[in-house]
């Protein structure tokens, strides 16, 4: 399965059990780890822990290895792993608070110093 089927596999999976506000940004360029990060909205800990769950099996069925499943417990913030694709689904006020739309969406800048280190590297 290629990574833009496995993405609509998981953005079909949320979109089954109501996931509110979903994106896809593509980490392809910002990260070796994985290709896709996707990011979406649960009203309660029951539903954020139903959709990583509903998740993890859709993926199961379809052949794909769920490397972990992790925040399960408070259920305020739950990650699902399938290697290229990084599935964070959360309730509104810790989405709010950590906002990875813009941590996994940014650009990288330059320093502003034209002789740092870092700038030299760049």
């Amino acid at each position: 399965m290629d990574i833009a089927q496995t993405e609509q596999l998981v953005v079909s999976a949320l979109e089954d059990i109501k996931a509110k506000d979903i994106l896809v940004i593509d980490s392809s360029r910002l990260s070796a780890l994985f290709e896709r990060v996707v990011i979406a909205t649960g009203d309660s800990n029951r539903q954020t822990r139903s959709l990583a769950h509903h998740v993890a099996d859709k993926a199961r069925e379809a052949g794909l290895e769920v490397i972990g499943i992790e925040g399960e417990g408070t259920g305020e913030w739950v990650l699902v792993d399938l290697g290229s694709i990084v599935i964070h689904i959360m309730q509104p006020a810790v989405r709010s608070h950590y906002n990875l739309e813009e941590l996994w969406s940014a650009t990288p800048t330059r320093p502003s110093r034209p002789g740092s280190a870092a700038a030299r590297a760049a």
